[in-house]
């Protein structure tokens, strides 16, 4: 089938066992989508919320890369691996605690700001390798700390040495680096056995659909399943442009607005005509004088 223009969001429930990328390219080749892209790997190892971007939406994919999380992970106590997850060499590496609450003060330990090295066993680049090719030759490379933000953890089981936790996290924070942390903040060792992303961007995983489900559609099916490009940025303040205004900034003119009008990046609209629903045009950055400029528009004049 030819190639179609195909524009919005498709939030996916990732399966176990293969990339992001592999993931995006099956569904733009369900959709047959000219473009296409994902919005932050999740590992093979990993399942959850992926959401994909299509056509004029990965013009906001940046803002999903960009955005906290949320996770639930399962951490078995008591043991390490060699990759920090369940890929790795495991070896047995002390008693797993049975004291709930002094779990419970180990993982309050670890929520607010805190640094966190990088997995060797990860996507980060080293001289232009990812610094799992460098683990693969049994090479470590030193790596710097990174300040992120763990906002809570929250104890959805523990039996004997299985822990399961939900995190809300930054961007950039490594589960399995946490899990790797906890156990040894509990004198056990311990290692990620499974990891789920359940949040992101204010989209949770009971809004996706599964990869198995999404082949079984037909066509005008899948298409249905696509949120229009601005529920990407639904958390920037909006401003309706009047036709004028609008013929100004697809034009790449400046518009002037209120001097009163806070600056920072805004989400546009076309001013409803003859009772029809307000039309997304992009995103517009107004300056301290009030001055609105357009940032990244649609290419196309609907959502």
């Amino acid at each position: 089938m030819a190639k179609r223009k195909i524009d919005g969001v498709l939030l996916l429930d990732k399966p176990f066992g293969i990339t992001s990328n592999a993931a995006m390219m099956k569904c733009r080749w369900l959709l047959s989508a000219e473009k296409g892209g994902h919005t932050g790997v999740l590992d093979p190892f990993a399942t959850g919320l992926l959401p994909l971007c299509f056509g004029e939406a990965t013009k906001f994919a940046q803002r999903m890369l960009d955005a906290d999380k949320g996770y639930r992970a399962t951490i078995r106590l008591g043991q390490v691996s060699t990759t920090l997850d369940g890929e790795g060499e495991v070896t047995d590496s002390g008693v797993a605690p049975t004291d709930r609450e002094l779990i419970d003060r180990v993982l309050a330990s670890f929520v607010g700001e805190i640094d966190q090295v990088p997995p060797m066993h990860s996507a980060l680049k080293h001289q232009g390798k990812a610094l799992y090719e460098y683990a693969r030759q049994g090479i470590e490379i030193e790596r710097a700390a990174r300040r992120i933000t763990i906002y809570s953890i929250t104890t959805v089981s523990f039996s004997g040495a299985e822990l399961v936790i939900d995190v809300a996290c930054s961007k950039g924070t490594y589960i399995r680096t946490l899990a790797d942390d906890i156990g040894r903040a509990l004198g056990c060792g311990a290692y990620l056995t499974g990891l789920r992303r359940t949040k992101t961007a204010g989209f949770s995983i009971d809004q996706a659909v599964s990869l198995e489900a999404y082949i079984e559609m037909p066509l005008e099916a899948r298409e249905a399943c696509l949120l229009p490009a601005d529920v990407l940025v639904q958390d920037m303040p909006l401003l309706t442009l009047d036709a004028d205004e609008v013929m100004r900034c697809r034009n790449g003119m400046s518009v002037r607005r209120s001097a009163a009008l806070d600056k920072g990046l805004f989400r546009l609209y076309a001013a409803p005509e003859s009772g029809d629903n307000a039309r997304f045009l992009g995103l517009g950055e107004v300056a301290c004088d009030g001055v609105l400029r357009p940032k990244r528009l649609l290419a196309t004049s609907g959502q």
